[in-house]
């Protein structure tokens, strides 16, 4: 097998695990009177944040492996990408970039199916697109930990079915906007360490 192909075997392995991991189920409750964990526990070493607090969003993808897809051309022109397209395998895992809560799951001609999680601070709102699938039990008003498992890579929505991939948004919020509101932010930068992503 040539290196290309060792690659696409290893990549496909951690795949696989990840997905496996995302599908475990979790620790029992604890008995009454104990003391709770936080709700958002902090990354496992392997997923540590970067200086902007985030990780990739796709399993087994590191920072040097994306693309900054920020304000290319979309439609002919007739508008611009205001995203991250990180291009993976159907059904790799969808990890949260940073802890928060699920604001919203919808379901879009554009988007198909989507995630948005607004950050605790309220100050940012992330948005996952082109999900194949949504995590089990996934649902609105849940929290997640950074580096959670809460969906697949897929096409859904206007992606072609040929180049699976997750559409990765991210939006500063003013008070009181709602989930599908706020001033985006390139996250390239945030996500590649390369510096802010205004």
């Amino acid at each position: 097998m040539n290196r290309l192909g060792w690659s696409i075997l290893l990549l496909l392995v951690l795949a696989g695990g990840a997905f496996a991991l995302m599908l475990s189920p979790g620790t029992a409750p604890p008995p009454p009177g104990a003391a709770s964990a936080p709700a958002v526990a902090p990354a496992p070493a392997r997923l540590r944040a970067n200086a902007a607090g985030l990780i990739v969003p796709v399993a087994g993808i590191a920072p040097d492996q994306l693309v900054d897809t920020w304000h290319q051309s979309r439609e002919g022109g007739a508008r611009e990408h205001q995203a991250i397209d990180i291009m993976a395998p159907r059904g790799t895992p969808v990890l949260a970039a940073r802890g928060g809560r699920v604001e919203k799951l919808f379901d879009s001609a554009a988007g198909g199916h989507t995630i948005y999680i607004r950050t605790a601070d309220g100050a940012h709102v992330d948005y996952y697109a082109h999900l194949d699938a949504y995590a089990p039990g996934l649902q609105e008003g849940q929290l997640v930990r950074q580096g959670q498992g809460i969906g697949t890579v897929g096409s859904t929505g206007n992606a072609s079915p040929d180049g699976p991939h997750l559409h990765f948004a991210v939006k500063h919020m003013a008070a009181g906007e709602r989930w599908h509101q706020g001033t985006p932010l390139n996250p390239y930068p945030l996500l590649a360490g390369t510096g802010g992503g205004g």
